[in-house]
């Protein structure tokens, strides 16, 4: 008896099914059957995974999907969310036109009926009906449901619309028995049915998960889904246990009653068959200008580019770029460049920042040429096969970074370009990592927060980890795991949900630029924010032959274009990016210092230590830096430094390797070093080298196995003479092979690192030379991250540049440059939005500067501006050019605007007032007058900027203890916030650290016992932390934990993944209680014999922690007294010392922190 699953949700009904495609195909073949089907809801995520999961184990595929049918018309959008707004229908394709008609009608689901779920309707049915099987789906289809309620001529009714609709052999009625009551009805009436309207029957099940001992697990992601708790009572569940793959036998006993129903699931699967096409390239063609085909356009544009660019080339050149040309016209890809040309051409007209190039397409004269890629890739020995050889069978890969403001307005040019029917964004999924679903898994088994927590940071925070591989490498989570049944239950639930897809999410950057409407082609999706993508991730479009493009944002591009305007806008001589010196010392000197803030690819903590050992002193230098500086090579740098530090070190295998190697001191750094390598010493060609560069990266021992054979003794066939034949012994070939596999695992694209460094190189040269112009654009490109805009703050005091308030008169949008100091954005202050900032911008422009609070208020009243605003410009220090203080400001804007807004009333009102019969100087006398009151305390105005700048301008609350704040902490507060590049906090978890800081806010709470805990935020320099304080440690610091107190803590770190960490305070001192040094100079030793009964006078009945020091000038002699004279270094004792010995001869100074 043959039987096949029509009705399967796979892992792509997302939070729903947690029936992996892998284990389902496999489960599948084990009970013995030769086909099954894929219908998710309202969504075909998985089409393509499937498909070739089922064909590599030897499974008929049928692709289907379960949609949700709207009632009346797919646009109606009304009232709530009832069990009336769909019916569920199972549509499945049986041949290659009903696999593009089912792809259109789910895509419609999402274009034009998407309300709370995909829906479709009738209409759409009627109309992409060609070449689909529909079945009645489950107890929500259209059939059952009325069945359910008894109305079995609205059944009827149905019945006969949709066998009229797919044609009598197109449409079944669906028999499914999960053990629930309803059920037996229904399929009662549907027998009824069968007979009334000669339609026939298919059994299937509602498949959620793969095994009957998936239940639980399939329980607890529905409880994820909802955000409910295993416990509660009133939630969504699948009763009974029985979604599960039931083998053909257990089938039949369900439904003895009806065996042709189980004999057509196979009949239907036969019929279905769908050929999807992978490899065969979908490129839409590039409108040319007339009299030119694509091809010959190309060339005009290449050639143009490239006598521009090499006026003086050889012939060896010209055979490049000949033979790079050729390449791409065989392969196919004539209009791919067209297309990537036309758009970087755009931008660069319109002035938008476009990177030096990205990716191996950067080993392209061709590109360079046609100017997608600005770096030379003969200078630079760039391969073009790393990009593109005739043995590649993937299409090739041009990303393009642009600035990041303006991105958009190039995806915005192609979809007006190519049609917006024909350009989409592209999907991506969110899964269930490892940590995440413990956590996920723990919150709906009702487990303590802290044990989920502590059971999550114990599998290792790396790249493709699992829960498996966890346990593995964790002796004490395997311990854990084994020893606590709770524990246990946990992982295991975990385990099978670890890896499912969680949610869909629109990539960063990914474009697909199709020939016809992407609908054609791939079935599309709605967004979270509307915008619509495709279902198929970015490889699987890849491989269906659609072409990708990456758009992507780089911020630092904006940066150095806002540099370069910020420089030009200032009257001196004009800077071009495209004309600087690359081999600048004063540069490379700058950056093997360290002082890399700022500096694109360079400013992470680690990079600069590495700069400062490697004190680069040419771009190669870069390249290999910024090629190194990654898991894993990081194991070669002491050999390149040690390398580059003594040429005599270094010694090469055989002669052959010297001139590949030279440049990286003997190191394999590059994937095209172990190109060339194969060319060099064993005659490989060009393409067969790229397939052993790939072989060797992805560690594919069978291939590398056969390769190494190829390497060291030749093959005749493939034309590959072999090292042996080139006079290297077999013992070293075998060594060199072994050590290009021990690099090639780790070596780096060249070209992508090259063109990354241009970038680099680009922003060192900007903070060298014009620093305030260059910091400027850095804060504005963070203006919204008040953190990052911190540390820049403290990097420009560092340089020496000052920072001045936001300015109302001279002040834009952006951080700005007045006589080298940087001017706070406008738009940097809270509660001002752009449009404010542009009215401001435009007013003073046509009536120029405001000369008063007044006058501003009068100008820009009914333009956006309100009390707030006025309120945070004056405490942000905006109007401080107006001649009054802050605090007088504030006391009078409210009546100010009072009276602006009644004058208002009366002139529209068209009422003549006294004032205007007044001359000027009555008027005077009218006017509203700053009150004497001065300017608020230092306090007051820093945390004033603090509340509407979020960073502290013209000081900061820690500045007088800076110095030694910095000697006794042994981390910063900016240290705890996530890395974007790592999506980790710099420190590390469970680690002890001292911070240090003032105490901006504290939230005291009561545990479960009735004891008193805090949570603290603790400021420094950079930023806040926060910092837990359980009930022992506040009970014995309760008294010094008061907001604006200053105090270092030592804790430990608690850290987890894309979050800030938090601080567990073990031990607290305020800053008061750090003993000091009060030193004090005498002229010579005798002077202070004489005077030294005075000096003791004066130390009594002031004891303390602080020791005292005597410093002899003369003899350059140092005396620390006893710990008796100890004494309390206040204001009060330092006074009188100064009074007796003069004020230069009294200096406080702070001791380190050392046992705390």
């Amino acid at each position: 008896m043959d039987f096949t699953h029509l009705h399967v949700h796979t892992e792509y009904s997302l939070l729903d099914g947690s029936n992996k495609i892998k284990e389902l195909v496999a489960r599948v073949k084990e009970l013995g059957m030769d086909s099954v089907a894929i219908t998710d809801h309202g969504v075909m995520f998985g089409v393509i995974d499937f498909y070739k999961e089922a064909k590599k184990q030897g499974i008929h595929p049928v692709i289907g999907c379960e949609v949700y049918v709207a009632p009346g018309s797919r646009f109606e959008k009304s009232g709530n969310m009832s069990s009336n707004r769909y019916h569920h229908l199972v549509l499945l394709a049986e041949n290659d036109t009903g696999y593009h008609n089912l792809m259109k009608i789910v895509s419609r689901g999402f274009t034009e009926g998407f309300y709370y779920k995909p829906r479709i309707d009738k209409e759409l049915l009627k109309q992409y009906n060609e070449g689909i099987i529909a079945l009645s789906a489950c107890l929500a289809g259209e059939i059952p449901d009325a069945l359910r309620k008894g109305l079995y001529q609205t059944a009827l009714d149905a019945a006969e619309e949709m066998s009229g609709i797919f044609g009598k052999d197109h449409f079944y009625l669906e028999l499914q028995d999960h053990g629930i009551p309803e059920q037996k009805t229904v399929n009662q009436g549907l027998l009824r049915l069968a007979k009334d309207t000669g339609l026939e029957l298919v059994a299937t099940n509602d498949i959620h998960y793969t095994l009957a001992e998936d239940a639980q697990a399939h329980d607890v992601l529905l409880c994820i889904q909802t955000g409910k708790k295993v416990s509660d009572t009133d939630r969504m569940r699948y009763e009974g246990g029985q979604y599960y793959v039931k083998s053909p036998e257990e089938m039949a006993a369900l439904f003895p009653y009806a065996r042709e129903a189980i004999e057509n699931t196979h009949k239907i699967a036969m019929r279905c068959n769908v050929n999807i096409e992978f490899g065969h390239y979908k490129l839409p063609e590039f409108p040319v200008p007339e009299g030119y085909d694509s091809w010959g356009y190309l060339q005009k544009l290449v050639w143009d580019g490239f006598y521009e660019r090499y006026p003086e080339a050889d012939e060896k050149l010209k055979e490049r770029v000949s033979y790079e040309l050729n390449t791409i016209k065989t392969m196919g890809f004539v209009d791919y460049f067209l297309i990537v040309w036309d758009f970087i051409h755009y931008a660069k007209k319109h002035d938008i920042m476009v990177g030096p190039g990205r990716g191996s397409a950067a080993g392209s004269i061709v590109s360079y040429c046609l100017d997608i890629t600005t770096l030379d890739p003969i200078r630079y020995n760039l391969l073009f096969e790393r990009f593109l050889n005739p043995n590649r069978v993937t299409m090739p890969d041009i990303d393009v970074d642009f600035c990041f403001e303006r991105r958009q307005e190039v995806i915005d040019y192609v979809v007006r370009k190519y049609g917006k029917e024909r350009v989409v964004q592209i999907v991506t999924f969110g899964t269930m990592a490892a940590r995440g679903v413990i956590r996920d898994v723990g919150r709906v088994l009702d487990l303590p927060y802290a044990v989920c927590d502590s059971v999550a940071k114990m599998i290792p925070n790396e790249l493709g980890i699992t829960i498996d591989k966890a346990l593995k490498m964790n002796p004490e989570l395997r311990k854990l795991y084994e020893g606590d049944d709770s524990i246990h239950n946990l992982i295991d639930m975990a385990r099978r949900l670890e890896g499912l897809p969680r949610h869909t999410s629109m990539h960063a950057a990914g474009v697909v630029i199709s020939p016809k409407a992407v609908d054609e082609f791939v079935p599309l999706s709605r967004g979270a924010d509307d915008v619509i993508t495709t279902q198929y991730t970015m490889t699987t479009l890849e491989e269906l032959g659609l072409l990708k493009m990456d758009f992507l944002g780089l911020r630092t591009l904006t940066v150095i274009q806002n540099a370069v305007r910020l420089i030009n806008a200032g009257g001196g001589q004009q800077v071009s990016m495209k004309e600087i010196d690359y081999d600048d010392k004063a540069v490379f000197d700058m950056i093997g210092t360290g002082k890399t803030d700022g500096i694109f690819q360079l400013e992470s903590s680690g990079m600069k230590s590495f700069m400062k050992e490697l004190k680069p002193h040419n771009l190669e230098d870069i390249i290999a830096g910024i090629s190194l500086y990654r898991p894993g090579p990081m194991d070669f740098i002491p050999r390149y430094i040690k390398g580059k530090n003594d040429i005599a070190s270094i010694s090469y295998e055989c002669p052959q390797l010297e001139e590949i190697l030279e440049p990286t001191y003997g190191c394999i750094v590059y994937q095209e070093q172990v190109m060339q390598i194969v060319m060099k010493l064993a005659g490989y060609d060009l393409g067969r080298s790229d397939l052993v560069r790939r072989a060797m990266s992805k560690k594919k021992a069978d291939v590398m196995a056969k390769e190494r054979q190829y390497f060291v003794y030749g093959n005749e066939e493939l034309g590959v003479p072999g090292c042996i034949a080139n006079g290297i012994d077999e013992a070293t070939a075998n060594r060199i092979f072994d050590e290009m596999t021990d690099f090639a695992k780790y070596a780096f694209n060249k070209s992508h690192a090259a063109a990354y460094t241009i970038v680099s190189y680009q922003t060192a040269w900007l903070k060298y030379y014009y620093p305030v112009e260059f910091m400027a654009a850095l804060m504005t490109s963070v203006i919204d991250n008040s953190v990052k805009v911190a540390e820049y703050i403290m990097t420009c005091r560092q340089m020496g540049i000052r920072i001045l308030p936001p300015d109302i008169n001279h002040g834009v949008s952006a951080f700005s440059v007045d006589n080298g100091k940087i001017l706070y954005g406008l738009s940097a202050v809270k509660s001002i939005g752009r449009p404010v900032v542009a009215a401001i911008e435009q007013e003073r422009l046509l009536a120029g500067p405001f000369t008063s609070l007044k006058n501003f208020i009068e100008r820009m009243s009914g333009k956006e501006v309100n009390k707030r605003t006025i309120e945070n410009f004056i405490k942000a220090g905006a109007f401080d050019s107006f001649g009054a203080t802050r605090r007088q400001q504030m006391m009078v804007y409210a009546q100010i605007m009072d009276q602006v807004a009644q004058d208002r009333k009366k002139n529209f009102s068209g009422q003549m007032t006294l004032f205007d019969f007044m001359d000027e100087e009555e008027k005077q006398a009218f006017e509203i007058h700053y009150p004497d009151v001065g300017e608020y305390d230092k306090g007051t105005l820093l945390s004033f900027e603090k509340e509407v700048l979020g960073v502290y301008i013209s000081g900061h609350p820690l500045d007088d203890v800076a110095e030694s704040w910095r000697k006794n902490v042994t981390a910063v507060t900016s240290d705890f916030y996530v890395d974007e590049e790592t999506g980790m906090p710099k420190v590390v978890d469970q680690s002890v650290v001292v911070v240090g800081g003032m105490v901006t806010s504290k939230t005291v709470k009561s545990t479960k016992n009735n004891k008193m805990m805090a949570f603290l935020q603790l400021e420094d320099l950079m930023g806040t932390v926060e910092v837990i304080v359980f009930p022992n440690d506040y009970e014995r610091h309760q008294s010094e934990l008061a907001e604006e107190a200053k105090l270092y803590i030592r804790g430990r770190v608690s850290a987890s993944e894309d979050q800030q960490a938090k601080l567990i305070a073990e031990k607290i001192m305020p800053f008061d209680n750090i003993p000091k040094e009060v030193w004090l100079q005498y002229p010579n030793k005798n002077s202070f014999i004489e005077k030294q009964e005075q000096l003791y006078r004066t130390l009594a009945g002031h004891s303390g922690n602080d020791r005292v020091i005597i410093f002899c000038k003369e003899e350059k002699a140092i005396k620390k007294l006893p710990v008796s004279w100890n004494v309390k270094a206040d204001e009060m004792i330092l006074e009188q010392l100064r009074g007796q010995m003069g004020k230069e001869n009294v200096k406080v100074r702070e001791t380190v922190l050392k046992s705390f």
